[in-house]
């Protein structure tokens, strides 16, 4: 990885173009399967899903990959793979590089490091909890390198912030 440091910097309108193509790229619908579903959600960020914190990752001027995270008690409803009843408690994340040149470079482990910082920085989380495919050796493989868990029986992995 080079040395420049990466950002978050808040998703906008001018983002929506190039977040269809990479949500659309064969390696990235391998994980996120359907693009028009994520691109209805985030279409939909000032309203139904205002919740959630979605950003493009910036390498200097250049923007990199999208990652978004979540109080889990918000998407209570929408998720089988956890049940969580304690508003700011657990927090969960989604990411990816849309910008093929940064794959296999280390930035995957900087990315994660920095949305997990972010989240410890800005909100009272005790926790974030994150289930990648278990396939997704490379997602898994840096989760674990930023210090998540894995648990067996919850079949997710999990990071304290406490």
């Amino acid at each position: 990885m080079q040395n420049k440091e990466l950002a978050l910097r808040h998703l906008d309108d001018t983002d929506l173009n190039l977040l269809t193509v990479w949500l659309n790229k064969p390696y990235i619908l391998s994980w996120y399967h359907d693009a028009d579903e994520w691109l209805a959600e985030i279409n939909e960020r000032h309203g139904a899903y205002a919740w959630i914190r979605h950003f493009i990752v910036m390498e200097g001027e250049t923007p990199i990959g999208f990652c978004q995270y979540y109080d889990c008690c918000d998407a209570n409803d929408m998720e089988d793979w956890y049940s969580v009843t304690t508003p700011g408690d657990t927090f969960s994340i989604d990411y990816l590089i849309g910008n093929e040149a940064y794959l296999s470079k280390g930035y995957g482990k900087a990315i994660i490091r920095l949305l997990s910082n972010t989240i410890q920085a800005v909100e009272a989380a005790r926790r974030i909890i994150v289930q990648p495919d278990a396939e997704n050796h490379a997602s898994n493989h840096v989760l674990l390198a930023n210090g998540y868990i894995y648990d067996a029986q919850q079949e997710y992995f999990y990071k304290s912030l406490n």
